[in-house]
């Protein structure tokens, strides 16, 4: 679980709803990581990111992401 305030706007793991989730490489590979679209109860959407410590994600973290670009999100995926 992950908790972080941007620009006033709490993003929380544990009080929004997966939307997505995509996992690259194999669990607990150093290379693998994990990127999980969340909704928060007020619309809003970030992206929760984890992964081993060799991955583009060597670090949890979360980074909000407009409505907009959602969709082409998940479509990259």
């Amino acid at each position: 679980m992950m908790r972080k305030v941007i620009n006033g706007v709490v993003y929380d793991t544990a009080n929004s709803t997966v939307d997505k989730k995509f996992t690259f490489g194999a669990y607990g590979s150093d290379c693998g990581y994990e990127e999980t679209l969340y909704i928060t109860g007020e619309g809003e959407y970030f992206i929760y990111t984890n992964g081993g410590k060799d991955s583009k994600y060597p670090a949890a973290d979360i980074f909000p992401i407009e409505h907009a670009q959602v969709k082409d999100w998940i479509m990259s995926h």
